[in-house]
């Protein structure tokens, strides 16, 4: 009884760390939907239900290095979140031209949009490590 409770317990970790990994990839797309609080969400859950759903997270050829190291507090690269607030603002600025004809609707979107660039520019930037060139000799 007990084994399959846990069994139960594990099975509903790994789906809800699914359906978070997919809303948080959602979020790569939908500028109002934010990524990195539903990957977090994703990589607890996996922790906790399915030791290989969490390695294959963190060690994801794109998601993983981005997971890490906002876990680690190392942040993110400051040319990936120049990137991303470019694309955030450009996406709302698009949909508010072409998309919204509420001034109430546009002005709680300019608010969203102003707080999450602030959240993305008050997280930690690190600079990726240069790769030396190999000293050739003769």
């Amino acid at each position: 009884m007990v084994s399959m409770q846990i069994d139960i317990k594990r099975l509903l970790f790994v789906t809800l760390g699914t359906l978070f990994l997919v809303v948080g990839i959602v979020g790569i797309v939908v500028p109002i939907l934010p990524t990195t609080p539903f990957l977090l969400l994703a990589t607890s859950f996996y922790a906790r239900g399915s030791e290989k759903f969490h390695h294959w997270l963190l060690n994801n050829r794109i998601l993983g290095a981005y997971i890490r190291h906002y876990v680690d507090g190392k942040g993110m690269p400051l040319r990936v979140k120049l990137f991303t607030l470019a694309l955030l603002w450009t996406a709302i600025s698009i949909t508010m031209a072409f998309a919204i004809d509420e001034l109430a609707v546009r002005i709680i979107l300019v608010l969203v949009t102003i707080g999450v660039s602030v959240h993305i520019a008050l997280i930690k930037g690190y600079q990726k490590p240069e790769v030396s060139p190999r000293n050739k000799k003769g």
